[in-house]
């Protein structure tokens, strides 16, 4: 239950006065809360920056630009001519050292002549600027009295907006919202706030919203700082309830005897690397445990993460247990299929398939065989938790590419088995420290962080778009010589929006000067129209495939030596890495064509740059989150990924790694969260709608 001191924040937005449907629809979008806003939403939506009131002056010193505030006298009104409501209504006003005009389009008469009456003093408030020489002010912010300017902020918090909504109708519900937050108990520890010499959770609020500097709505101030590690906090200490919850659940000892996992290592062309032996070690310790294995293997593109999971899910066969690997494609369902499958059937395992593409008998057939425990390893994508799925024994879960699945499907897999499976996931896309921390802190973590033996640098260029032909024409000599090429496109068709060339357009340009030669993949093709392009990619018929970023993530096709990007500059820097990825799996010398359309902005700039000096996913993952972001980096909309209201990562990092030390501390010496202290933090984490976590300690 939400505790009573909460309730009125979590009131709806509608309930303010000037709050009706229609502009809660508008907050809705502001706040990304599409559900619905309460107050609680609005109070922790921060201000990005703020208007400067304080510099008073007279007409003859007007600067060129920025806001200004001028005490004048209202002179002539000047509405356009009849018939020319285009043309702006202007009303000159004057003090003893010169005159300008308000500007106002689409203007309202007789309002504007009782806001502004000739003769009377006004004080104005508003962005200068200059029209032939004169100055002017458009749409002023505030046209007061004198005694109404006492009573305005000089210093006016601004907030990151949406279309529709007007700054002073956001103002006025967000100082309703703050009138409402009650005071709240202190949840941090008081020596640590001293340290930081951090205000109360109510006074930082209020900092932020009614700042009283112009430094006050800066992300490193004491005050922001102090709300951004509360948020770190309930973060922190959810995801070590959640992981202290998941780990009591006793697991299975699944010890293995080795013996498959031996056949599978004397088969495979080359030798373990460092990393990935012990990465193995790990986890098939955390297997032979009685509590159950929550683990996260995290490694860069190419170093090796298949195998690493099959020596697992073998493992798990060994000790008489069944194990499913879920993956977010078909065509990774399928290709990892058939990779398993190669590797391990020489050694006994039986590997089955199943994905939406399944039907009728032959899906029958695969679930009979998988409920009698004939198949060891189950392969597929999002059909493997639906209802008609039935274990005989499921002892192992594994899931690739972990941030594209939601947190229920992960959960449903794991209902699926009689005890608790081991869960090991693995993620291709690298991830800072501190990001790792948010979305995987509820798990151990293995890294691979070393390519297998044999594996060339990628020779990556970055070139504009005006140089196509060149391109085209080294891509022919390439393809003279038998390479094959992958060129991706951000789009499948062309979009108004987004003006760049479409995969479709690409590839019949491409058909023209190598006929027979060029395929297309993408995601509105039926599956055997993708296995077939893909098959014959793989077999050579084809030399170049056109695609989506649907290659993003597992397509592996050795022979395959040149990855182009057009509109590189659109692309994340992950995402560019993972794509590169593709390329420099086979023993031949691969390149990387980056081609952008130009001019080039300065971030872009930088992101290309990055790519050419450093083929170290780890380092790009860093420099992605300080350039882009956290909630752009991964995808805000991706389910089971925390979206911060406040905390910004790329700032705040540092505070993460106190919040963990902190909230491990807490459970420690108080895993029921009881007393002072204990209740507090149960409100620090209803206020960051944590309530999953909370439940878990009331259900002891």
């Amino acid at each position: 239950m939400r505790p009573d001191l909460l309730i009125p924040l979590f009131a709806s937005a509608t309930s303010l006065k000037g709050v009706g449907d229609k502009v809660e629809a508008l907050f809705r979008r502001l706040v990304g809360k599409p559900d619905g806003v309460r107050l609680v939403d609005l109070v922790l939506h921060l201000p990005s920056g703020l208007i400067d009131r304080r510099y008073r002056c007279n007409i003859n010193q007007l600067p060129e630009q920025g806001v200004v505030t001028v005490e004048v006298t209202v002179g002539a009104h000047k509405p356009p001519p009849r018939g020319r409501a285009n043309l702006p209504y202007r009303v000159e006003v004057f003090n003893g050292t010169g005159t300008m005009s308000l500007v106002f389009f689409k203007a309202f008469p007789d309002h504007l002549k009782r806001l502004l009456p000739e003769g009377e003093t006004r004080v104005v408030s508003g962005t200068i600027e200059w029209f032939r020489a004169e100055a002017q002010m458009s749409h002023p912010d505030h046209v007061v009295t004198r005694e109404e300017f006492t009573h305005l902020p000089l210093l006016e918090p601004v907030y990151p907006m949406t279309a529709g909504l007007s700054s002073k109708v956001v103002a006025k519900a967000m100082q309703a919202a703050l009138a409402r937050v009650p005071a709240m108990p202190e949840w941090q520890d008081a020596a640590w706030l001293s340290k930081n010499n951090w205000p109360g959770f109510n006074a930082a609020l209020l900092a932020c919203h009614k700042p009283e500097t112009p430094d006050a709505v800066l992300p490193g101030t004491a005050v922001r700082m102090r709300l951004a590690y509360d948020e770190l906090l309930a973060n922190q200490l959810a995801l070590m309830m959640v992981r202290h919850h998941m780990k009591r659940a006793s697991g299975r000892q699944l010890r293995g005897t080795g013996a498959l996992r031996e056949k599978i290592i004397s088969a495979l062309p080359y030798s373990l690397t460092v990393s990935q032996e012990h990465a193995t070690a790990e986890i098939l310790s955390d297997m032979a445990q009685p509590l159950r294995m929550i683990r996260l293997l995290q490694g860069d593109v190419g170093s090796g993460k298949t195998v690493v999971a099959l020596l697992a899910l073998a493992t798990a066969v060994e000790s008489g247990a069944q194990a499913a690997l879920m993956v977010p494609t078909e065509i990774l369902a399928r290709q990892h299929h058939a990779t398993l499958s190669k590797i391990a059937e020489p050694a006994g395992l039986s590997v089955a398939l199943l994905t939406g593409r399944e039907k009728g008998r032959q899906r029958e057939e695969v679930l009979r065989a998988v409920a009698q425990g004939d198949v060891d390893i189950l392969v597929g994508t999002h059909a493997l938790f639906q209802d008609d799925v039935v274990f005989n024994d499921l002892g192992l879960v594994v899931i690739d590419e972990q941030h594209r699945f939601g947190v229920h499907q992960r959960l449903a897999l794991q209902a699926k088995a009689e005890a608790t499976p081991d869960l090991l996931v693995m993620t291709a896309t690298p991830i800072p420290r501190t990001l790792a921390l948010t979305v995987y802190g509820d798990m151990d973590v293995s890294k691979l962080t070393e390519k297998p033996a044999g594996r060339l640098p990628v020779d990556t260029r970055v070139l504009p778009l005006s140089r196509l032909d060149d391109v085209v024409l080294g891509l022919g000599r390439s393809m003279a010589l038998g390479v094959r090429a992958y060129w991706v496109c951000p789009l499948i068709e062309e979009s108004e929006v987004v003006d760049m060339a479409a995969a479709a357009e690409r590839h019949s340009a491409l058909l023209k000067l190598f006929p027979g030669k060029v395929g297309i993949l993408h995601g509105r093709m039926k599956g055997p129209e993708k296995d077939a392009v893909m098959s014959a990619f793989k077999s050579g018929s084809l030399s170049i495939l056109v695609s989506t970023t649907v290659i993003e993530v597992g397509v592996d096709v050795p022979e395959a030596a040149i990855m182009v990007i057009e509109n590189a500059e659109r692309f994340g820097l992950s995402q560019l890495h993972q794509l590169r990825g593709r390329v420099g799996r086979g023993s031949a010398k691969s390149s990387c064509v980056l081609l952008y359309q130009e001019p080039l902005g300065e971030t872009a700039k930088a992101r290309l740059q990055i790519m050419r000096e450093t083929e170290d996913g780890f380092r790009i993952a860093e420099e992605d989150l300080r350039l882009r972001g956290a909630g752009e980096m991964l995808g805000t909309q991706q389910s089971g990924l925390p979206v911060f209201r406040i905390a910004d990562l790329a700032i705040h990092g540092d505070l993460l790694a106190a919040a963990r030390d902190d909230a491990a501390l807490i459970l420690q010496k108080n895993p029921k969260l009881t007393g002072p202290r204990g209740e507090a933090l149960r409100v620090l984490l209803y206020l960051f709608e944590r309530d999953e976590a909370v439940r878990l300690v009331t259900s002891g």
